[in-house]
Order: structure tokens, then C-alpha cells, then sequence
């Protein structure tokens, strides 16, 4: 049998065929990076519509307090600060993983954790503090699409730290496999969008909402 022939008919290891030309099934690591791109995609979609609906109901507020009467600009901006600085902790945190580091990927995923975990305990205390002011979901139109909007982000940044726990764990107890390093690289991701999101969030929500 041809050199050629042998190529047509190689078989991968689960027996199915394949061709050695480049034309056949993509890699693992594309299919899991496109299907992660792919919910990102879908996820930014949904905090649009929120963003959308907010936008319309900013102003109905039902006689009730408005975001300028209820914000605490220090709060947020300390908020703020946590979450971007997350960020950055996180790129360091993926470069020590890339160079096979975990004493150094932990640390990083420490502190990743308690500047996300500060921002959430934050936002919590926000939320607790316009309830006892009365400021609660069902005082206006305006307040249900706000918790709606931060909540909503609020709960991803919950989702990301419990992530986060779960793939540090896997690091000490498997090491940097193929698998782990393509979980560790969607986490990176997701967590960079909330960032995004929270940018626009903060714009939108609390700088240009602050004079209603």
C-alpha cells in the first residue's frame, strides 16, 4: 500500500477516520474556545437588553428616590477600583500558569478572589443599605431595572469566584493538564467581560444616572 493510501485510510484512536491533510475535525482546544466565545457572545447580549431596558425605565421613578439621591460614589468607586484591579491580578495569574508556576498561579488566584469577593461584599452592602432606606425593587420601575442590571452582574462575579476556587483546587490536585489550562483560560476570559461590563455598567448606571 501507497504512502498516500496509508494517510487516506489513518484512523484516530477511537477508530474513527480522519484525513492527515488538515481537513478534518477541529482540535479540542478550538471547538471548547469557540463554544465559550460563542456563550460570552450570548451573555453580553442578554446584559444588552438589561442595559436597554434600564436606559428606558432610568427615569421612572415613581416619585421615589432617585440613583442621584441613592448612590454612594465612594462605595462605587472603591468598587471599581477592586474589580479592575482583579483584572490585572488575573493576567498575572494566567502568565504564572503559562510558565508552570502554582505557587505563584494561587497567589494570584488569591488575590483575584478577595478583590472580586471585596467588590461583591460591597455591592451587597449597597443593596442592604437603599432597602433599609425604603429604596427597595418594588419602590419604582427605576429600581427594579437597577437591581435587575447590578444584580445580574453581581451574580457572575459570584458564579467567577466560586470558579475560581474550584480550578485552584484542580491546579494542586491534577497540575497544569491540557484540560485544566483550557478551563483556566475560559475563567480568564469571563472574568475580563465582567470587567468590560462593569465599565459600561458604572458609565451608564451610576455616572450618567447620577443626575436624575
Amino acid at each position: 500500500m501507497s504512502t498516500a493510501a496509508i494517510h487516506h485510510h489513518a484512523h484516530d484512536e477511537h477508530g474513527v477516520p480522519h484525513s492527515s491533510s488538515g481537513d478534518g475535525p477541529a482540535s479540542k482546544p478550538i471547538i471548547v474556545a469557540y463554544g465559550f466565545w460563542i456563550f460570552l457572545l450570548s451573555d453580553i447580549i442578554m446584559f444588552s437588553a438589561i442595559f436597554a431596558t434600564y436606559a428606558v425605565l432610568s427615569g421612572a421613578t415613581n416619585g421615589g428616590p432617585t440613583g442621584a439621591q441613592l448612590f454612594d460614589y465612594t462605595n462605587v468607586a472603591i468598587e471599581t477600583g477592586c474589580l479592575l484591579a482583579s483584572s490585572f491580578t488575573c493576567g498575572m495569574m494566567m502568565i504564572a500558569v503559562h510558565d508552570g508556576s502554582k505557587l505563584w498561579a494561587t497567589i494570584g488566584a488569591i488575590v483575584t478572589f478577595v478583590l472580586g469577593a471585596i467588590f461583591l461584599g460591597l455591592e451587597i452592602n449597597e443593596f442592604a443599605d437603599m432597602i433599609a432606606k425604603g429604596a427597595s425593587p418594588q419602590r419604582s420601575a427605576f429600581l427594579s431595572s437597577f437591581f435587575t442590571l447590578v444584580g445580574c452582574h453581581g451574580v457572575h462575579v459570584a458564579i467567577g469566584l466560586l470558579w475560581l476556587v474550584v480550578m485552584t483546587v484542580q491546579i494542586w490536585a491534577k497540575g497544569f493538564r491540557d484540560t485544566i489550562l483550557r478551563r483556566l483560560a475560559c475563567f480568564s476570559l469571563f472574568w475580563h467581560a465582567l470587567d468590560i461590563i462593569w465599565v459600561a455598567l458604572f458609565s451608564i448606571v451610576y455616572l450618567m444616572g447620577g443626575g436624575h
